[in-house]
Protein backbone atom coordinates (compact mmCIF):
# COMPACT_ATOMS: atom_id res chain seq x y z
CA UNK A 1 0.00 0.00 0.00
CA UNK A 2 1.41 3.93 -0.06
CA UNK A 3 2.42 5.42 2.23
CA UNK A 4 3.16 9.14 0.93
CA UNK A 5 0.28 11.29 0.80
CA UNK A 6 1.28 12.30 -3.17
CA UNK A 7 0.81 7.95 -3.73
CA UNK A 8 -2.51 7.68 -1.57
CA UNK A 9 -3.59 10.57 -4.10
CA UNK A 10 -2.60 8.78 -6.91
CA UNK A 11 -4.22 5.87 -5.76
CA UNK A 12 -7.17 7.71 -5.77
CA UNK A 13 -7.25 9.02 -8.76
CA UNK A 14 -6.55 6.05 -10.55
CA UNK A 15 -9.67 4.39 -9.26
CA UNK A 16 -11.74 7.30 -10.74
CA UNK A 17 -10.06 7.21 -14.28
CA UNK A 18 -9.97 3.38 -14.36
CA UNK A 19 -14.12 3.39 -13.33
CA UNK A 20 -14.39 6.81 -16.01
CA UNK A 21 -12.79 4.38 -18.79
CA UNK A 22 -14.12 1.19 -18.27
CA UNK A 23 -17.69 2.73 -18.10
CA UNK A 24 -16.77 4.80 -21.72
CA UNK A 25 -15.16 1.35 -22.93
CA UNK A 26 -18.55 -0.73 -21.79
CA UNK A 27 -20.86 2.51 -23.80
CA UNK A 28 -18.67 1.83 -27.15
CA UNK A 29 -19.03 -1.67 -26.96
CA UNK A 30 -22.69 -1.54 -26.71
CA UNK A 31 -22.78 0.84 -29.67
CA UNK A 32 -21.07 -0.98 -31.97
CA UNK A 33 -22.60 -4.13 -31.25
CA UNK A 34 -26.06 -1.99 -31.86
CA UNK A 35 -24.55 -0.76 -34.93
CA UNK A 36 -23.84 -4.69 -36.19
CA UNK A 37 -26.91 -6.20 -34.70
CA UNK A 38 -28.30 -3.56 -37.51
CA UNK A 39 -26.58 -4.13 -40.22
CA UNK A 40 -27.10 -8.42 -39.89
CA UNK A 41 -30.39 -7.26 -39.59
CA UNK A 42 -30.27 -5.94 -42.72
CA UNK A 43 -32.45 -2.88 -41.67
CA UNK A 44 -30.59 -0.33 -43.77
CA UNK A 45 -32.58 2.87 -42.35
CA UNK A 46 -31.92 2.28 -38.40
CA UNK A 47 -28.15 1.18 -39.58
CA UNK A 48 -28.02 5.01 -41.25
CA UNK A 49 -29.69 6.18 -38.63
CA UNK A 50 -27.09 4.65 -35.71
CA UNK A 51 -23.92 5.72 -38.24
CA UNK A 52 -23.26 8.83 -37.28
CA UNK A 53 -23.91 8.24 -33.31
CA UNK A 54 -21.80 5.50 -33.79
CA UNK A 55 -18.77 7.35 -35.05
CA UNK A 56 -19.04 10.69 -32.76
CA UNK A 57 -18.72 7.77 -29.48
CA UNK A 58 -15.80 5.87 -31.77
CA UNK A 59 -13.87 9.42 -32.08
CA UNK A 60 -14.36 10.28 -28.30
CA UNK A 61 -13.03 7.10 -27.12
CA UNK A 62 -10.37 7.19 -29.10
CA UNK A 63 -9.80 11.27 -28.40
CA UNK A 64 -9.45 10.13 -24.64
CA UNK A 65 -7.29 7.02 -25.07
CA UNK A 66 -9.45 4.69 -24.50
CA UNK A 67 -9.05 2.95 -27.89
CA UNK A 68 -5.94 3.50 -30.06
CA UNK A 69 -6.33 6.14 -32.96
CA UNK A 70 -5.80 3.29 -36.15
CA UNK A 71 -8.70 1.40 -33.97
CA UNK A 72 -10.95 3.72 -34.25
CA UNK A 73 -9.99 4.16 -37.76
CA UNK A 74 -10.24 0.93 -38.97
CA UNK A 75 -13.36 0.47 -36.83
CA UNK A 76 -15.46 3.56 -38.68
CA UNK A 77 -14.04 1.87 -42.08
CA UNK A 78 -15.47 -1.41 -41.27
CA UNK A 79 -18.67 -0.22 -40.27
CA UNK A 80 -19.37 2.42 -42.79
CA UNK A 81 -18.60 0.29 -45.57
CA UNK A 82 -20.79 -2.52 -44.63
CA UNK A 83 -23.76 0.14 -44.46
CA UNK A 84 -22.80 1.37 -47.59
CA UNK A 85 -23.32 -2.39 -49.21
CA UNK A 86 -26.21 -2.54 -46.90
CA UNK A 87 -28.18 0.84 -48.77
CA UNK A 88 -26.49 -0.32 -52.23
Amino acid sequence: MANTYSALKRVRQAERRTEYNRKNKSRLRHQIRAMRKAIAGKDAKVAGELLPKTFSLIDRSAKSGIIKKNTAARYKSNLHARVKALSA
